[in-house]
C-alpha cells in the first residue's frame, strides 16, 4: 500500500474522517483517468474498507460518479462548489477564455494557485472545431508541474533552485509543458497579474500535437493581459 505523505492533522484539531474524504476527492480530481476503489486506496494509503465507505459517501452526495466499469471520476457537484472559488477572477476571465478557445481551436481554462497546487476553476471549449480535448473544473496538480503552474511561478519573483522552464517562461511571458499532468497532452499558459502586480492565476490552453509556436504563446499572453487589465480597470 502506498504511504500517505500528507502532514497529519494536529492532535485534537479537525476531523480525520473529513480529512480522508477530502483527500479522496483530491486524488480523483487530479487523476488523468477514472480510478477503482483499490487504486484510490493505494494512492490515499488507506485500507480498502475505509476507502470504500469514503467513496460511497462521496458518490451519494454527487461529488464523484461511478462508471459502468466500476471506476470513479469527480461529479458535477464538485464543479458547483468550484463556482464559488475566485468568482471575480473567473467572471472576468470567462469571456476571454471563450475568445481564446475559438481563436485557437483549443480548450482554454483558468487556473489559480491553491497552496502548493494549481487548481482549474473555469474551462471553455471551442464550439466550432470538429474535435478538441475535454477538460473539467476541479482538476489540480502540483504547482511546479504543468504549464499553468509554471506560468504562475514565473509571474512571481525568482526563487533559488527554480526549474529552468520557469526562468524561461518569465523571460518570454508564457510557459509550456508536455505530458507533465496528463500523458501526451501539451499545455501553454501565461500568468495573470492584478492591479498591484501580484500574480493571481494563469490562462492556459491544452491540446495534442506539435509544440506551441511563439504566435500561439502570444495569443495566450494577450488573453492573460486582457484579464489582468479588466481586473484593475
Amino acid at each position: 500500500m502506498t504511504r500517505d505523505t500528507r502532514a497529519p492533522l494536529p492532535q485534537g484539531v479537525g476531523s480525520q474522517t473529513l480529512d480522508r474524504g477530502l483527500h479522496t476527492l483530491e486524488i480523483l480530481a487530479g487523476a488523468a483517468s477514472p480510478l477503482s476503489v483499490i487504486e484510490i486506496a493505494e494512492r490515499a494509503g488507506l485500507h480498502r474498507s475505509i476507502t470504500y465507505r469514503m467513496v460511497r459517501t462521496l458518490e451519494h452526495r454527487g461529488f464523484i460518479v461511478r462508471g459502468e466499469d466500476g471506476r470513479y471520476v469527480v461529479g458535477a457537484r464538485l464543479a458547483v462548489l468550484a463556482r464559488g472559488v475566485a468568482s471575480t477572477l473567473r467572471d472576468v476571465a470567462a469571456p476571454r477564455l471563450v475568445e481564446l478557445a475559438e481563436r485557437t481551436g483549443r480548450t482554454a481554462f483558468l487556473v489559480v494557485p491553491e497552496g502548493q497546487l494549481a487548481l482549474t476553476v473555469h474551462v471553455e471549449e471551442p464550439r466550432t472545431t470538429m474535435a478538441h480535448i475535454a477538460y473539467r473544473p476541479g482538476v489540480q496538480h502540483p504547482i511546479t508541474q504543468g504549464a499553468p503552474g509554471l506560468a504562475i511561478l514565473a509571474g512571481e519573483e525568482p526563487q533559488a533552485g527554480e526549474r529552468p522552464e520557469i526562468t524561461l517562461a518569465r523571460g518570454r511571458g508564457w510557459a509550456q509543458s508536455h505530458g507533465e499532468v496528463i500523458p501526451d497532452y501539451r499545455s501553454c499558459a501565461a500568468p495573470i497579474h492584478d492591479g498591484s502586480g501580484r500574480c493571481v492565476g494563469a490562462i492556459a490552453i491544452v491540446f495534442v500535437g506539435a509544440a506551441p509556436t511563439p504566435d500561439l504563446g502570444e495569443q495566450v499572453v494577450a488573453a492573460a493581459r486582457a484579464v489582468g487589465s479588466a481586473l484593475h480597470g
